[in-house]
């Protein structure tokens, strides 16, 4: 009676023997790698050198003339460059006009003239366009007609000239235009 009971647990009774002694087997290997690591530590003791290009919190000093220590990274906070660019170029924005240069060979002085001197379509404020990201312009584009998007393209490109937001505005008007 009890015999087509038991046949039907053999099968998960020898998979489980089987990973009881694979897992112990693992172990001893674990133990021999443990009694190895101690003793080639008996042997060759390791150094504590620090890198000398290495610099970890503990080690600046508390002379930083009230600048905090978090702020601290060994560079100068002067350029802002590197964080609005790379793949986060795309969802973030310049605060002023000569943050990235143009395409042409206009100088950023030439440029900072030219940029006071481009008119200000009523759109552009309206839109608040100098302070949207890419997002925030693509989630508004469907509600622009073709006009409107060429005088936004017009305006980018002669103030910032940012590549995205000039890529995003000439595909709108593509696409829109052949409809």
């Amino acid at each position: 009676m009890k015999l087509p009971q038991t046949i039907l647990t053999y099968p998960m009774t020898l998979a489980s023997q089987a990973a009881h002694a694979v897992m112990r087997w693992q172990q001893g290997i674990a133990e021999l790698v443990n009694k190895g690591d101690s003793t080639l530590e008996s042997l060759f003791p390791p150094k504590d050198e620090q890198p000398e290009w290495a610099t970890f919190d503990e080690d600046i000093e508390d002379g930083l003339n009230g600048a905090d220590a978090a702020d601290f990274d060994g560079f100068e906070d002067t350029d802002s460059g590197p964080r609005t660019d790379g793949r986060f170029a795309l969802y973030s924005f310049s605060e002023s006009a000569d943050d990235r240069p143009a395409e042409t060979d206009v100088t950023s002085g030439d440029r900072k003239a030219a940029s006071s001197q481009v008119p200000t379509p009523d759109l552009v404020d309206e839109l608040d366009y100098g302070n949207l990201t890419l997002a925030q312009l693509r989630a508004r584009l469907a509600s622009l007609s073709v006009d409107e998007l060429e005088t936004l393209l017009a305006y980018e490109e002669a103030t910032k000239a940012r590549a995205p937001f000039q890529t995003l505005l000439a595909n709108r008007i593509t696409r829109t235009t052949t409809k």
